[in-house]
């Protein structure tokens, strides 16, 4: 499903060249459940950014689901986010003047689905993230947990292929944390491709796959947990 071969990414700042990925080989089958891992400034953000579309490489190949991402144009890369990668952050990214309701049906909005089947979508996400009577709330009314199944849902919208979460947990207490990585856990059992990029080794471990990743570079060939 994903296919990265000899990817490099490098920023350029003035006369300043830095090589944030190096000649990264890596696959993700349909249907994994992989943690991708490594220390801070190891590249981990930088190959999240790649894999969800939001930019492409320097040299070296993306391709997803047996199509090149490389030359892809800004429109087509936008749609690959909207129809076939669900994001979730640390940060939860929900609007902060939207309810619930709102914040999810943005990526429907995007994808052009008409109101009747919005509704309809809406409110079964908010039920199956155990928030039915959340849907005028707005995410200062919400606890974090709550925000983050939010955010969920909202990833979940347009009914994507690949999940990709951000240190999901990063900003919540262990009891929400758990609960959250129980729901990756049913997504993952739904045939959802879930890719956890985190610094905890406690989440990764729950994963079947392990990536690690050190200045830039794949640091060995992953363990199957």
């Amino acid at each position: 499903m994903i296919d990265l071969c000899k990817v490099t990414k490098t920023y350029i700042t003035g006369t300043v060249e830095f090589k944030a990925l190096k000649d990264i080989d890596l696959q993700i089958d349909r249907g994994e459940f992989v943690a991708i891992v490594g220390p801070s400034g190891s590249g981990k953000s930088t190959l999240m950014n790649l894999l969800g579309c939001l930019d492409v490489p320097t040299s070296g190949e993306y391709r997803l689901e047996g199509h090149s991402v490389n030359k892809l144009t800004s429109n087509q890369l936008a749609d690959i986010r909207n129809t076939k990668i669900g994001f979730v952050f640390q940060a939860f990214n929900l609007l902060p003047y939207a309810t619930s309701y709102e914040n999810i049906e943005v990526p429907l909005l995007f994808a052009k689905v008409s109101a009747k089947k919005r509704r309809d979508r809406i409110l079964e996400l908010l039920a199956l993230v155990g928030l039915a009577d959340k849907l005028n709330n707005k995410p200062t009314e919400l606890s974090g947990g709550e925000m983050q199944r939010v955010a969920i849902a909202r990833a979940l919208a347009n009914d994507p292929d690949i999940i990709l979460a951000d240190e999901p947990t990063g900003n919540l207490d262990s009891k929400s944390g758990t609960a959250i990585i129980e729901m990756f856990h049913q997504m993952w059992k739904s045939g959802k491709t879930i890719i956890l990029i985190t610094h905890d080794m406690k989440l990764a471990d729950q994963t079947q796959r392990i990536i690690r990743l050190k200045d830039g570079a794949i640091d060995g060939n992953g363990n199957l947990a």
